[in-house]
């Protein structure tokens, strides 16, 4: 059985499950403030239910790689959407802030101060 983590919890699954199903089973939300109710539903057009996950997935349906490439998420920042998603394995999951998760965080500075 594969083991989803997120936001400090490892929530146990079956295989092939869909990751918003699964978040929503245990009580947690894949959705930031209002669009926990102003979402698709799972539809897969709204792309409020993006998360970055690192683990054993599914490719990108249709909907999901069209929704993705559409303001305010960016193609190329390898997030996906919840509802979309489907469970291979053990997966660690983040929500990154913004109404639709699309506030990713910034890349920290190599540079050390003081460095002369």
């Amino acid at each position: 059985m594969p083991t989803v983590h997120f936001r400090g919890r490892e929530i146990e699954c079956d295989r092939g499950a869909v990751l918003r199903d699964v978040l929503r089973e245990a009580g947690e939300s894949p959705y930031n403030g209002n669009a926990s109710w102003a979402n698709c539903r799972g539809v897969g057009c709204c792309g409020t239910c993006a998360v970055s996950v690192e683990g054993p997935v599914t490719h990108r349906t249709k909907m999901e790689g069209w929704r993705l490439n559409f303001p305010p998420h960016d193609g190329q920042l390898g997030v996906r959407l919840s509802c979309q998603t489907l469970v291979l394995g053990d997966l660690w999951v983040e929500k990154y802030p913004g109404f639709w998760g699309e506030e990713m965080p910034e890349a920290e500075d190599d540079e050390t101060e003081g460095s002369d």
